[in-house]
């Protein structure tokens, strides 16, 4: 069985979830888990000197229960993928003979040591200051961005988060969140398929 792990982080509102969302529509035996699924309770996230919540930092994910559910799906992809629907069941194994993409998405997955070890590919999407303030006020949140946040705390926290994510990682492919996401889709894809089709040949001279 033939696997690759791929990470598609970000900053806030850069595109991280669009693109993992059409990459698991494209891709085969792909899924995703999404960081922002692991964030701890709002009573137990710290508050810094300024009042503001203290959410762009790894100690206020659950990053144990995430991975968890990677290690999940290294052990068993085509179970984890059953359990999720993403596999029908009348599906028999020997119909599947493909390679098994895992798509991890988010803000500080390439911050988090444990988990950047595991990545085959790894893709970052950023945007300047004006265009991330811009759709993050435009957003929703729950619970919702006080007045000032985004350059109290969000801005900042990437700032620093980006520069430890420089010193911890290499070969990431950066992505200009500005591109059209058509342009933005096709080059990620072409560099997987390219990846997976590498795989399957692997496997099959195996």
């Amino acid at each position: 069985m033939k696997t690759l792990v791929v990470g598609v982080g970000g900053m806030t509102n850069g595109g991280k979830s669009t693109l993992s969302n059409s990459l698991h529509q494209l891709i085969p035996n792909s899924c995703i888990i999404a960081q922002d699924s692991y964030f701890k309770e709002d009573s137990v996230v710290p508050v810094d000197n300024n009042g503001f919540k203290q959410y762009d930092v790894l100690t206020a994910l659950h990053m144990d229960t995430m991975m968890s559910e990677v290690h999940s799906w290294q052990r068993d992809p085509q179970s984890f993928l059953r359990q999720r629907g993403l596999i029908p069941e009348s599906v028999t194994q020997t119909v599947i003979t493909d390679v098994y993409v895992l798509i991890v998405e988010g803000f500080l997955i390439f911050n988090y040591r444990p988990l950047n070890d595991l990545f085959d590919k790894r893709f970052f999407l950023e945007i300047p200051y004006d265009v991330c303030k811009r759709r993050r006020s435009s957003r929703v949140y729950t619970p919702p961005d006080p007045p000032g946040y985004f350059d109290g705390h969000v801005w900042p926290m990437y700032l620093r988060n980006r520069l430890e994510m420089d010193s911890m990682v290499s070969e990431i492919v950066i992505l200009d969140g500005l591109k059209p996401k058509d342009k933005l889709l096709d080059a990620v894809c072409r560099d997987l398929f390219q990846e997976i089709d590498r795989l399957r040949e692997s496997d099959r001279k195996s």
